[in-house]
């Protein structure tokens, strides 16, 4: 709630919905979850925060029946249960949004939802005219429109993720459990988004609300659950705390971030001010040579589809140039073709001037190009190779660790554990598997292996995305670092925090063009947000003036 009161059911210290005592899940040697205990109580959002690994999936996907628990208890209104499957869950009244939304893309949105509740195929299509009139009902309920009948490969992100309530929703949940459920919208959708499970509470619905944007958790929750490394440290209301003590209950220190943009504030950290920054080199004139130059970009996605549609920018040395935009208008077939790993249908990407368009990813490593992937684990890690491996996987037939004949299993060792202490990277040591480590570490080690080559130009797609403050204090020190080198860096995010933090320029990229560009001193959160969703450049800041909005047409 935005004055930051507890629910009416809360206040008056109503029976919990959901009671889960002395929780404790082991993986292995990991303690993932050590006598938690947690409760949900009727009609109120729960905040569940805590850094990447603290536990707060797992616990969440106990509840669901994802995950089994070694110890503990689970009450559901008053009565103690044994969920071991989703199944029991959802015949208790759970239902789960996943981070990464659990949807068959070629399918409807009718034919998802329906999915996996039983009956042959002939008898679920009888029944599809049925549940598509109830979806709609739903979707003008809670104001989650969606056409039934849309395949989901054609829907916005935003749009997915209604279907995922929805179906929730259609399955009879009244315990709503959200993980993330924010980090792909753009600021105007995540308002929506939180104004309609307003909505689902004071319909009677409860929910579990997981996420690393503290703003939003004292701007709409009712409390809030810290956990860290596996424990709760402590429930607390939001009128009794702060974005700052929030961060500092889930990294255990005070955390300040290097941004340069007040908006940042936002996040709940302490955020340096310039003044207070290390002096860092002077962002480029209009005359700078550029590094990193795209020329009428013409790109198509995997369906066939013009994702990118003469698209052009630069790069200068020692700039951080920020590509803002909705995930799906045409970023990730940006990030791949400038790696070498998706073909042009038209343009040029030049870097000091040569013309390197379709260049394989192995020439343009040479040339001093490094990619932070936005799927650390499809493009940036091997899970099933020792930390040591995935750091020195690009250089792995290079002395000292190697030849093309041959490789040296101690060198990769000790460069290995010689990156894991130069780049503070907290895993156990460089024998241990990748896919064993949190996100934020796999992406410490995604940022190492990128940053100790030499590079000239360094793409940054989503380099925070699902990561904690902690883990993102990290990451943006790594960037401004690269930046006061002299990197032309290029910074791809669907987080507008992120982009107002370290972008010198900020471009908006909508339907596979850039559609509108600001220079730093003009950066305004409104302006960029709506142009995020696609509306037309030209409005004012949200200070009343021009916010320096530049219109870029089409190719030109």
């Amino acid at each position: 709630m935005p004055d930051g009161r507890v629910s009416s059911a809360a206040a008056n210290g109503s029976s919990a919905v959901i009671a889960m005592r002395a929780v404790t899940k082991r993986f292995g040697d990991l303690q993932a979850l050590g006598d938690v205990d947690f409760d949900l109580r009727p009609g109120e959002i729960h905040a569940l925060i805590g850094e990447n690994g603290a536990g707060k999936t797992t616990l969440m996907n106990v509840l669901y029946g994802v995950v089994s628990r070694d110890a503990g208890t689970i009450e559901a209104n008053g009565k103690q249960v044994d969920i071991r499957t989703p199944q029991d869950a959802i015949e208790l009244g759970i239902g789960m949004v996943h981070q990464h939304f659990k949807l068959v893309s070629t399918l409807s949105v009718v034919e998802n939802i329906v999915l996996g509740q039983g009956g042959h195929v002939l008898v679920r299509k009888r029944r599809l005219a049925g549940v598509a009139e109830r979806i709609s009902e739903l979707g003008e309920r809670y104001g989650l429109r969606v056409d039934p009948w849309a395949k989901v490969w054609h829907l916005s992100v935003g749009e997915q993720q209604r279907v995922e309530i929805l179906r929730a929703l259609y399955r009879g949940a009244r315990v709503l459990i959200l993980d993330e459920p924010t980090a792909n919208l753009t600021p105007g959708e995540a308002d929506g988004l939180l104004e309609k499970l307003k909505a689902m509470v004071r319909d009677g619905a409860s929910i579990v609300f997981i996420t690393h944007h503290l703003e939003e958790v004292l701007g709409s929750t009712d409390r809030i659950t810290v956990l860290r490394a596996g424990q709760n440290v402590g429930t607390l209301v939001p009128a009794d705390t702060s974005t700052g003590e929030l961060a500092r209950m889930m990294v255990g220190r005070a955390v300040s971030l290097g941004g340069r943009s007040r908006d940042v504030a936002a996040l709940g950290v302490e955020v340096a001010a310039a003044a207070d920054r290390p002096a860092a080199q002077a962002a480029p004139t209009a005359g700078s040579q550029a590094v990193l130059t795209v020329e009428r970009l013409r790109v198509f996605s995997d369906r066939g589809e013009l994702a990118l549609d003469g698209l052009e920018l630069s790069v200068a040395a020692g700039e951080i140039v920020g590509v803002a935009g909705v995930e799906g208008n045409g970023q990730a077939e940006l990030e791949e073709t400038l790696f070498g790993l998706r073909k042009t249908a038209g343009g040029r990407v030049l870097l000091d001037g040569v013309d390197v368009t379709d260049e394989a990813p192995a020439g343009l490593l040479a040339r001093g190009v490094g990619l932070i992937p936005s799927d650390r684990y499809r493009r940036g890690l091997v899970g099933q190779l020792t930390v040591a491996e995935n750091l020195l996987c690009d250089r792995i037939d290079k002395a000292p660790v190697g030849s093309r004949l041959r490789l040296r299993r101690k060198a990769i060792l000790a460069r290995g554990a010689d990156l894991i202490e130069r780049y503070s990277i907290p895993a156990s040591g460089p024998a241990q598997l990748a896919g064993t480590l949190s996100g934020g570490t796999a992406q410490r080690v995604v940022l190492a292996r990128t940053l100790s080559r030499e590079l000239r130009l360094l793409i940054a797609a989503q380099p925070t995305r699902g990561l904690d403050v902690g883990a993102m204090e990290s990451v943006w020190e790594q960037l401004e670092a690269a930046r006061r080198r002299g990197l032309a860096v290029l910074l791809i995010s669907t987080d507008l925090d992120e982009v107002l933090a370290l972008a010198d320029r900020c471009l908006v990229v909508y339907g596979g063009r850039v559609i509108a560009q600001w220079a730093r001193a003009q950066l305004n959160r409104d302006a960029i947000g709506l142009a995020m969703g696609g509306a037309q450049p030209g409005g004012r800041g949200g200070d009343g003036t021009d916010a320096g909005l530049e219109a870029v047409t089409g190719a030109g």
